[in-house]
């Protein structure tokens, strides 16, 4: 018998792999200027810094500009910054997977934070990071075993910033030891020296302001009535006169008016005397420490050291007054001592809704009965009667709406606490808590397998199983793979806590059912249900209630499937 032929198939050359497509990062440039730079002539600035990344970025084959991200006035010791902290939350969501900078000075100069966004968080995140300046890429950039070089220039830039921090504040307490002026701009009634920025001298048209001021004080007239006065002159507050110069650019100086608490600190300030007077905030920038007040004790004061607006003798006579105004407001308030004083349960939570300021709560008495009562004011409309419309609204009639407000959300509270017990044993919220375990099993098994096959991959490289440029690719690939799956199970993960807060544990059911059974308005109750209250010119009350768009979404969830949470 003839033994049959074997069918052989021809050889084939196999197909050349196709190259690799090359990546292209999406780009995000960030430029930051310090405290101490703003604004200097020459020093660098946002613009430039912005044009430079753009140039860069577009010139490179392999990056897209997806953003720019400025911090004007920020310092570099820290990465409190609001710009950065929108860069890197750009970046955990994908948006950018590459950060340019000017120099490693502009990211930061703190050495250890520095250091650990390059060697351990940005290969983390498979973040691309290029110092222009520098010279510095982190894709091309070699290693040692203790990681990059360049954070010994970091340590530099760190010691630098803490350097010039403390020669700067040095250097300002010696310009005030001296009675030099270091502020912004002078206090009202004063300018800035044209021939030298550190003396000042009278302003001609505020300084007869501040005389007017203490003229009106020492005539009788309430520091209320001064401001009222001031205002309906239509005489520019400090803010506004500081604005219309245009020293400062917030539009939100633009309609500033007077109000008492400007006239108090204008008729104590011992600069009209002719005494420089500086210190009174202080902040610690090498140590990184913010701004904050300081006792009188710790002032810098220094004598004659510019031209007095107000005599010596008018001034002490305002101070003797003011004294005398306080003494005899406290002697006021301690008459009704034994009325007793009941606590301010709605602090904080009342506003305008006019001018938006806090209510302020006064103490009033019955006439004849001495019997106490509370009301709540417009300050805006104290200070200046035609800035906004009066407030006046008892506070009992406040806790009343307040309490029949609240009163009826714990009543909602109680009735939906019982469809939520029904809900959780209905077969809807049985079938959707078993799909979410079944897709958290399979998510959690695809990520062990493509773990496992990332960790075994360097082994199989070692052996000679493969070719570097497999192993680089196959390396790229499975990483990708774990990545993926990770970001799944993240996803059902916070799908599942979804579930679970807009049900069971729901903010808005747990913390109203926490006061089931409250018979009346409590501190603790307003406060932790209660947002905001606004009151309109004709008592118009507006509340705003916490965990509102927990509430909502309890209500999908509740609803979605009527049959299985009705009544």
């Amino acid at each position: 018998m003839a033994r049959p032929k074997r069918k052989v198939n021809p050889l084939q050359s196999a197909p050349a792999p196709a190259a690799p497509a090359r990546r292209v990062y999406k780009a995000g440039g960030y430029a930051r200027l310090s405290v101490e730079d703003s604004g200097k002539p020459g020093a660098d600035t946002i613009a430039t810094q912005e044009e430079l990344l753009r140039e860069f970025i577009h010139s490179q084959p392999d990056m897209c500009l997806c953003g720019l991200y400025c911090d004007n006035g920020r310092t570099g010791t820290n990465f409190e910054r609001p710009a950065f902290e929108r860069l890197m939350e750009d970046v955990r969501t994908g948006k950018i997977d590459c950060i340019v900078v000017k120099d490693l000075s502009r990211f930061g100069r703190n050495y250890k934070e520095t250091g650990n966004y390059l060697e351990r968080i940005f290969p983390f995140l498979d973040v691309r990071f290029v110092a222009i300046n520098d010279h510095f890429d982190t894709l091309t950039a070699e290693r040692s075993s203790d990681g990059y070089i360049i954070p010994l220039k970091n340590i530099i830039n760190d010691v630098y910033s803490r350097d010039i921090s403390r020669k700067s504040s040095s250097a300002l307490a010696i310009k005030q030891q001296r009675g030099e002026f270091i502020g912004s701009w002078a206090a009202y009634g004063y300018r800035k020296c044209a021939e030298d920025p550190h003396r000042i001298e009278p302003d001609g048209e505020t300084a007869p302001v501040v005389r007017d001021i203490f003229r009106w004080r020492l005539e009788g007239m309430s520091i209320l009535q001064i401001a009222r006065q001031l205002n309906e002159k239509g005489i520019p507050s400090p803010s506004r006169y500081h604005y219309l110069k245009g020293d400062v650019k917030s539009e939100r100086y633009a309609g500033s008016k007077w109000h008492q608490q400007i006239i108090k600190i204008i008729l104590a300030n011992e600069v009209y005397l002719g005494h420089m007077v500086q210190g009174r905030k202080r902040s610690d920038f090498p140590e990184g420490q913010k701004q904050k007040r300081h006792p009188k004790d710790e002032w810098v004061i220094v004598r004659d050291t510019h031209k007095p607006i107000i005599d010596e003798e008018t001034f002490n006579a305002v101070q003797k007054l003011a004294a005398e105004r306080k003494r005899a407001y406290h002697e006021r308030l301690g008459c009704y001592d034994n009325l007793g004083t009941t606590p301010n349960i709605l602090r904080g939570l009342i506003f305008c809704a006019d001018c938006k300021r806090p209510l302020v709560r006064y103490k009033n008495t019955y006439y004849g009965t001495k019997k106490p009562y509370y009301t709540f004011i417009c300050p805006s409309h104290s200070d200046a009667l035609d800035s906004c419309p009066k407030k006046y609204i008892r506070e009992t009639e406040l806790k009343d709406v307040l309490w029949d407000t609240l009163k009826k959300q714990l009543e909602l509270a109680a009735d939906l606490e019982k469809r939520v017990r029904k809900y959780s044993h209905s077969q809807a919220a049985i079938d959707k808590a078993q799909t979410l375990e079944r897709e958290a099993t399979a998510a959690r098994q695809t990520l062990e397998r493509a773990q496992m096959l990332y960790d075994s991959l360097y082994q199989n490289y070692v052996d000679r199983l493969m070719t570097e440029l497999e192993y680089v690719e196959m390396k790229r690939q499975y990483r990708a793979d774990v990545e993926q799956a990770k970001a799944r199970l993240k996803e059902i993960e916070q799908r599942r806590q979804s579930a679970s807060r807009q049900a069971g544990k729901n903010p808005w059911l747990m913390e109203f059912g926490r006061f089931k059974g409250a018979t009346e308005l409590t501190d603790e109750l307003a406060h932790t249900l209660i947002e905001r209250v606004e009151v309109d010119a004709n008592n118009n009350i507006s509340v705003s209630l916490r965990y509102q768009d927990e509430y909502q979404a309890l209500l999908h969830t509740l609803f979605a499937d009527g049959e299985a949470v009705s009544a």
